[in-house]
């Protein structure tokens, strides 16, 4: 990364820091009672828009999902928020409700960020580390953790962070490029979350979660 580049992510990051910051806060925020919704959420994210993704959560919240016997396939594969891999992620959230109540206490009982975050990737049934470091930061608990998206992914190439984008994302694979991401964001001063999320400005324009 050169002078030039680093000194122009400051200076977005200076212009862009309340909108940020006022984002985080909203996460630390996050009462015990959206978290069932939060990793509906991450479970639904992946290969399917962030915008789908809250128009389908909104409407499971709606039917009550949580606490119903409802199927939640037919409002995936509605074609208003129509979310990839309808049939299996209906199956993930599914079986996320039967469990929800072990999680919950695990969320609760441990403290610790990684801990918590390789539990969730190994036993909650849909979630990687991606996932659930993305459902960390939602809720305001992942530290230092990094949420390797594309996006993500795709600006630590521009900032010459990394080489280029992974075909595919091993554990030990991703634990490095997290590595890299801590360092390049310790030097430019700017915590995680932050450059997380003004990368995603950066894309899309907006701050989203």
């Amino acid at each position: 990364m050169t002078s030039t580049n680093r000194i122009a992510l400051s200076l977005l990051h200076q212009e862009r820091e309340g909108e940020i910051r006022g984002r985080l806060a909203e996460f630390s925020a996050v009462p015990e009672a959206e978290y069932f919704y939060e990793l509906v959420y991450c479970l639904l994210t992946p290969q399917s828009s962030a915008r789908n993704a809250d128009a389908v959560v909104h409407a499971l919240k709606e039917s009550d999902f949580e606490h119903q016997p409802i199927d939640p396939e037919p409002i995936l594969r509605s074609r208003e928020h129509y979310i990839r891999f309808h049939r299996t992620k209906s199956g993930h959230l599914l079986r996320l409700k039967q469990e929800y109540a072990e999680v919950l206490d695990k969320i609760a009982g441990e403290k610790s960020a990684q801990n918590l975050r390789d539990w969730l990737a190994e036993n909650v049934k849909g979630l990687g580390l991606k996932e659930a470091t993305h459902f960390l930061r939602n809720i305001g608990r992942n530290d230092d953790l990094a949420i390797l998206d594309r996006h993500i992914l795709r600006n630590l190439v521009r900032q010459g962070v990394i080489r280029g984008i992974p075909k595919t994302l091993t554990k030990k694979h991703y634990l490095r490029i997290e590595k890299r991401f801590q360092l390049f964001a310790s030097e430019l001063k700017i915590q995680i979350n932050e450059l997380d999320l003004l990368f995603w400005s950066m894309e899309t324009g907006e701050v989203r979660k």
